[in-house]
């Protein structure tokens, strides 16, 4: 068993050393898969056939395309195989879809489309995020099946086309297909690791909402000597009501804004998690938000409230004028535990409460925080797989800082969820420049085809998997 282990992360490993890895690579890039554009809907649907269905087809997969049942974004694939009914399924998961290729805009004068290879980091759309990371995994499954000739497990790949415009359908469709898609575990890879240099597992996402304010006090501007004293600011007003929501050192005022506590399990994963600068070298500000929580907690355990938008009067070209109207723009980063559902009228009877019944709130926009928790038995078997293959500690993050639809498979599925990320936090995705870093890509390929072996290799002498979950 561990010379079939050995044999096949040797295998993935050598995929990427012999120029395979990027020939393939090359051919998925090549797909200009926009979601945002409409012209992008054709790649997406020849991406799926005509890319993935060869691929998944190699792995002794059934695929069937399917449409997406609200009618906006493209189309979902899955794709089955099915070996023994009593050995586990997992479900992985992936997105074909990319954020534009921003073209003109690429150092040296790199095309979007076109792989391109600068020392350590491989260049173009996609690569990062998801396509890279997505045939790291199917490439490990291939790995696997060619030593062993067989998986050892059951497999099911779903694929969208829609995650960077908000994965429309995604949650109706998984509803709808639940028991095609009924699984013991989700293993798959999106958003970065914690730094390169560090192989990493998190197990959800933090939810965000975006909340509007607005004063608008009267329909012009009043001039600020002859009205001064006796005109409520709209500008003022506007501040005022921020600063009951979140201080000017970034710290929650408002208790609708904040989740319920951080478990004992989320703080002592994060007990090992040391953050001391952004990935361009920026050194963090220890004392921003809450500073009795470590910058780990903060980033990855608990809620932040951040000002993103303020618009009031003409600050390139300002009058003596009092405005009449203010609007502000914030971002709530959440994890699990907060009321998303009471928000909105919590953050009303807060704001009158504090003296701004005149300061209008909306939340257009949110989506759902969800995680498994660390102490989950499926996470500790996942954990030790990886140590095993890096030969050293992986780091566990309960959730990422970010967004990706966790939720739909936790809250729908009702799986436990497994993340391995195959990128870094400097990998310009959704950038111009965005790249692959060739490193990361070969750790994650045995990562990854260890990971895939040991889910198979229950009968061979190996831990077995943890017991199926509750469907």
């Amino acid at each position: 068993m561990d010379l079939d282990r050995t044999t096949a992360t040797a295998a993935a490993r050598e995929y990427l050393d012999s120029g395979a890895f990027f020939a393939e690579l090359s051919g998925l890039v090549a797909y200009p898969t926009e979601s945002r554009r409409p012209e992008g809907g054709v790649a997406l649907k020849a991406y799926l056939c005509d890319a993935l269905g060869p691929i998944l087809e190699e792995l002794g997969c059934t695929v069937t395309l399917a449409a997406n049942p609200v009618g906006v974004g493209g189309p979902f694939l899955i794709a089955t195989r099915v070996e023994d009914e009593q050995r586990p399924t997992v479900v992985c998961y992936g997105h074909a879809d990319v954020v534009d290729g921003q073209a003109g805009r690429w150092g040296d004068g790199r095309d979007p489309w076109t792989l391109t290879a600068v020392g350590d980091r491989w260049y173009g759309r996609g690569t990062a995020d998801n396509k890279g990371q997505h045939l790291i995994n199917l490439a490990a499954l291939r790995a696997v099946l060619a030593v062993r000739g067989r998986l050892g497990f059951n497999l099911t790949m779903l694929f969208e086309t829609g995650e960077e415009i908000g994965s429309p359908g995604l949650a109706e469709f998984v509803r709808a297909h639940r028991d095609e898609l009924r699984a013991d575990v989700l293993i798959a890879s999106d958003g970065p690791r914690l730094t390169a240099s560090t192989p990493t597992l998190f197990l959800g996402a933090r939810g965000g909402a975006t909340i509007e304010l607005d004063a608008d006090l009267r329909p012009a501007d009043h001039h600020s000597g002859n009205w001064g004293g006796v005109l409520r600011n709209a500008a003022t007003t506007l501040t005022g009501a921020v600063g009951t929501l979140v201080d000017g050192h970034g710290g929650i005022t408002c208790p609708a804004l904040l989740p319920e506590r951080l478990p004992d399990s989320v703080r002592t994963a994060l007990s090992r998690v040391h953050i001391a600068a952004c990935p361009d070298g920026e050194a963090i500000d220890t004392a921003w938000a809450d500073p009795a929580l470590t910058p780990a907690e903060r980033l990855y355990g608990w809620n932040t409230v951040e000002v993103i938008a303020l618009d009031a009067g003409n600050a390139a070209a300002p009058v003596n004028a009092i405005p009449g109207r203010a609007r502000a723009v914030l971002q709530l980063r959440f994890v699990v535990g907060t009321d998303l559902d009471g928000m909105a009228r919590s953050l009303r009877a807060h704001l009158d409460a504090q003296g701004y019944p005149m300061v209008g709130v909306r939340i257009p926009q949110t989506f759902p925080a969800s995680r498994t928790d660390p102490d989950h038995p499926w996470v500790h078997w996942a954990a030790a797989s990886l140590e095993r293959s890096v030969g050293g500690p992986v780091t566990v993050l309960p959730n990422i800082g970010g967004s990706l639809p966790n939720h739909v498979f936790t809250d729908i599925l009702r799986v436990p969820t497994i993340w391995m990320p195959h990128s870094y936090p400097g990998c310009r995705q959704h950038a111009p420049d965005e790249h692959l870093l060739v490193s990361v890509a070969r750790q994650g390929l045995e990562m990854a085809a260890g990971l895939f072996h040991d889910l198979g290799a229950a009968d061979e002498g190996s831990a077995p998997p943890p017991p199926a979950s509750p469907q």
